[in-house]
């Protein structure tokens, strides 16, 4: 092959890979819950396209999101080892959804942070088979080539994943009346007013503090409506002092970035129902706030 061939043999891998790129960060993204260990998947899916005899794909799109999804299981199949050694509760990795980043989804599925909490508890073929078929539209035949597995076995996989959801979670909140809850929490929280938490609080509302050991967050969850406007309360006087909040949008939904002196340490958002906030989430890794608080700043 002449270096002429070469070139647009590269150049057409390179097409091939860029029109689904953000399909393959979607994918990823959803099965890891770490922006991070997403785009490093999609970086080891460009480097083996490249070396792949191309000339025996037949269809690339349906190729690379075949290897995403196969690298992802492999990488989830670990993490849940690594999962086990963190500090505290570990929760996704929030990414910005203000600008419509690469999470290249035709739905909005299984990226808020409920849902995500929720896929830890599947397999990983349980969570590929769902994100596939509810993000992403796969035909179960598609998903069955992907995973290896038939195609009634794939079925069984998404309905057993839908069940397990629709199990654990409440209808959400609208857009807005998660905003709303989100920022009279914020209110309160930094008022201390007790009375007032516990009115925005589901009677089993959690909260989960995701720090890996860092200073402040706590590394149980707190769950329960007195207890955890008890807990949001005790730290009201020196948490909240001095800082900035900043409005943002990770994974679909209303979220605040706190920072102050100008370095944000902490993200916050809520789950919301119809039976108020079920759940507060505080991200305060430095490692996994970083993406969304340089893009806030």
């Amino acid at each position: 092959m002449n270096a002429g061939s070469a070139d647009k043999e590269l150049e057409q891998a390179a097409a091939d890979f860029g029109g689904v790129r953000p399909r393959l960060f979607g994918i990823a993204y959803r099965m890891l819950g770490s922006a991070a260990e997403a785009e490093d998947i999609v970086q080891d899916v460009w480097v083996r396209w490249q070396r792949y005899d191309r000339a025996l794909v037949e269809n690339p799109p349906a190729f690379l999101a075949t290897m995403t999804t196969r690298l992802s299981i492999n990488v989830l199949q670990s993490a849940r080892s690594r999962h086990e050694t963190y500090i505290g509760p570990w929760l996704p990795e929030p990414v910005d959804t203000s600008a419509d980043p690469q999470l290249g989804a035709e739905r909005g599925e299984a990226l808020q942070f409920a849902v995500l909490i929720l896929l830890e508890k599947l397999t990983p073929t349980e969570r590929a088979a769902y994100v596939l078929r509810e993000a992403f539209d796969y035909s179960y035949r598609m998903i069955a080539d992907v995973v290896q597995l038939s195609e009634p076995a794939v079925r069984q996989l998404v309905s057993r994943a839908r069940k397990h959801l629709a199990a654990e979670r409440r209808t959400p909140a609208s857009a807005p009346e998660q905003r709303r809850l989100l920022s009279a929490f914020l209110a309160a929280a930094q008022s201390g007013d007790l009375s007032e938490l516990e009115g925005l609080f589901a009677a089993d509302v959690v909260s989960y503090s995701d720090g890996n050991g860092v200073k402040l967050a706590a590394r149980i969850p707190v769950a329960g409506r007195a207890r955890v406007a008890k807990f949001v309360s005790a730290f009201s006087s020196h948490f909240w002092k001095d800082v900035d909040l900043r409005w943002i949008e990770t994974n679909g939904q209303a979220s605040v970035v706190i920072s102050r002196d100008g370095e944000a340490f902490t993200v916050v958002t809520v789950t919301a129902s119809a039976e108020g906030i079920d759940q507060l989430l505080w991200m305060m890794n430095p490692a996994k706030i970083v993406g969304v608080s340089a893009l806030s700043a």
